[in-house]
This record gives C-alpha cells, sequence and structure tokens, in this order.
C-alpha cells in the first residue's frame, strides 16, 4: 500500500474517532434537566447557568458547581443539577 493512502486512511480514522468522542458528551446530555433544577432551587436561567450545566456534561463536576454557585444556585441544588448534566436525557 502507497504510504499517501495509508496516511489518508489513519487520518480518517482519527477524526473519526475524536468526532465520535467531541459528540458523545452532548448526545448523552441532559442540559434541560440540569437548568431545570437551577430553576426550581430559585435561580433565574441565564447563560451563566447553562455555561456551567455545559461544564458538568464534559464531566467537569467542580467547575460545573463553582459556575452554579456563582449565578446563585445554591451549593445543594448545584450539586444535584450538575450530575444530572452529565446523565442521559429522560
Amino acid at each position: 500500500m502507497r504510504r499517501s493512502v495509508r496516511s489518508a486512511g489513519v487520518l480518517t480514522g482519527l477524526i473519526l474517532t475524536l468526532g465520535g468522542i467531541a459528540a458523545a458528551p452532548t448526545a448523552t446530555a441532559d442540559i434541560p434537566a440540569c437548568t431545570r433544577l437551577a430553576a426550581q432551587a430559585g435561580t433565574e436561567t441565564t447563560d451563566a447557568v447553562t455555561a456551567a450545566c455545559r461544564r458538568g456534561v464534559v464531566g467537569d463536576l467542580q467547575g460545573c458547581v463553582t459556575g452554579l454557585t456563582g449565578a446563585g444556585v445554591p451549593s445543594g441544588a448545584a450539586n444535584g443539577a450538575c450530575r444530572l448534566a452529565a446523565q442521559e436525557p429522560r
């Protein structure tokens, strides 16, 4: 097999693999549940709340909790909301 064909095949496989990894967290994320829980705790759903929930989606639970508490969500509700963000939508 020629080197250029092999290189193209390897690059294609790498792109497909990385694309699947990047898409997987958002496919199984539940940002709406996270923002709903924050709203139920009495905090308005702002861009800061949504951004914090996105951090929970990628597994950054501490960053998610910090972002939500910074937006005014009580810490207990923030912990629960961030755990919901990482779960599959129901």
